[in-house]
């Protein structure tokens, strides 16, 4: 395997912030729509370990190069969600536990409960080959966190946002390297995985946020980043890549999932 995962738990860390200057924040401060996005892109990060105990109930567990990676990963995922609600405390929005706890309380019974309890069952039908879906699910969000990230610094053109959110787009671009690599590798070997994959990701896969956020908030966000020419273009870049993993050619994955919340995506 490609991905050196001992390099990666020896050099995981927080997002280094110590030489931002936040109250550049105060004197230039973002647009609403960046705000609203950040709040949406703090909820998905500080979500990562709701994201974790349902991988943990799954084959993937009892895989230590994966829980190895899982346990810095979500490590890391949360220290972005961190310094984002640096940002918001600084346009005196509400941030931090009180926002993190009402979007987990809102999830009910269904997020809470029966999520873990479908995800366990399912992957225990599925077997070993349930770990390339979860490892191509993975990659795909991260591919999709990544570009949102990269979208948002062209939109604001902001200087102290851009720092922060590079910083954290190399780490993501870390943890993409290694869901790619465990998803290359796992497809190609089995093409009942590949089956499988191209279900879940055909029947189930939404973008990243929108089963945790109200649908008024995803919609605003797909369409305030990947709506227009430029959106567009990036919208079918991550379809392309998705193409490129074996077996998953032609799903036209993101572009579906966001014209599901009303982003126009052109066809040609």
């Amino acid at each position: 395997m490609s991905f050196n995962l001992d390099h990666y738990k020896e050099t995981a860390r927080a997002v280094q912030v110590d030489d931002i200057d936040f109250d550049d924040f105060r004197d230039q401060p973002l647009s609403a729509e960046a705000i609203r996005v950040l709040h949406y892109m703090t909820d998905v990060e500080t979500h990562t370990v709701c994201y974790l105990r349902d991988i943990l109930v799954t084959p993937s567990h009892q895989n230590p190069r994966i829980t190895a990676f899982l346990t810095m990963w979500n490590f890391e995922e949360y220290w972005h969600g961190d310094v984002i609600d640096k940002i918001l405390d600084v346009h005196a929005e509400i941030n931090g536990l009180p926002r993190h706890r009402s979007v987990r309380l809102a999830q009910g019974f269904m997020g809470n409960v029966v999520a873990p309890i479908t995800q366990c069952l399912t992957a225990a039908v599925v077997g070993e080959d349930f770990i390339a879906t979860h490892m191509t699910w993975g990659a795909v969000n991260e591919w999709s966190a990544h570009a949102a990230y990269g979208r948002l610094i062209e939109l604001e053109q902001h200087a102290t946002l851009t720092k922060i959110l590079q910083r954290i787009q190399q780490q993501e671009s870390r943890h993409l390297a290694f869901y790619m690599s465990e998803a290359r590798e796992r497809l190609a070997k089995s093409r009942k995985a590949q089956r499988i994959t191209r279900f879940a990701l055909r029947k189930f896969w939404a973008p990243v946020g929108s089963t945790i956020t109200p649908k008024a908030e995803t919609r605003f966000v797909l369409n305030h980043l990947l709506g227009g020419e430029e959106g567009n273009k990036m919208v079918k870049m991550l379809d392309q890549k998705v193409d490129k993993l074996p077996g998953q050619q032609g799903l036209s994955l993101v572009s579906r999932g966001v014209r599901a919340f009303g982003v126009r995506v052109a066809t040609a």
